[in-house]
């Protein structure tokens, strides 16, 4: 199903994410995908314990068997110029979900995804954040009532500690893409974390 699509693949900074999504873009182009990894400027630039910007961008890139797109003026290319079949946001912070439910531009990701709209393509979001269910919920639902935007199914990862709290299964980020390519969303959205 996805052999030969091109899949753009855009990292936001959900540090603790990492090491759980970054196998997802190897498992993509087993399955055929050509991979085209995009970082914001925070995922080339941070360094904490989970790693070094330096260090995840060596681990993307050789897992999508390409160099990371790092920058806007790079990442505009990817609407008519070079178009994918599916953009993949994974992990796509809090920060990142208000900005592209409100047409902030202002990332090589976000550029990415907005070129892949533009051509009437699928955006996949896997989000991770804090506040899905506070003050971020009105971007939440904008998004999810938006055209061409899809879901990796999502819950709260912690209710007790963290009851504003939402993380996609990042373990359905191939079967999302694949529902998304045929204009469906992967259900159920709404999942429970064990």
């Amino acid at each position: 199903m996805l052999t030969n699509k091109r899949i753009g693949f855009g990292i936001t900074a959900s540090h603790c994410t990492y090491e759980e999504v970054v196998p997802k873009i190897a498992a993509l182009r087993e399955l055929g995908a050509i991979v085209v990894p995009i970082v914001t400027h925070s995922v080339l630039a941070a360094a904490t314990r989970f790693g070094t910007g330096d260090e995840w961008v060596k681990k993307i890139e050789e897992a999508a068997g390409a160099k990371v797109i790092s920058t806007i003026a790079d990442a505009e290319p990817l609407g008519p110029k070079a178009p994918l079949d599916c953009m993949v946001i994974a992990p796509m912070t809090g920060n990142s979900l208000s900005r592209f439910a409100n047409a902030a531009t202002d990332s090589p990701v976000l550029m990415a995804a907005k070129a892949t709209m533009r051509n009437g393509t699928p955006v996949v979001i896997g989000i991770s954040t804090n506040d899905a269910l506070g003050l971020n919920g009105v971007n939440l639902m904008k998004l999810l009532n938006s055209k061409h935007i899809y879901f990796i199914p999502f819950g709260q990862d912690d209710p007790y500690k963290k009851p504003n709290s939402l993380i996609s299964d990042f373990t359905l980020i191939a079967p999302t893409i694949e529902a998304a390519i045929n204009h469906q969303q992967l259900q159920p959205i709404l999942i429970q974390h064990e």
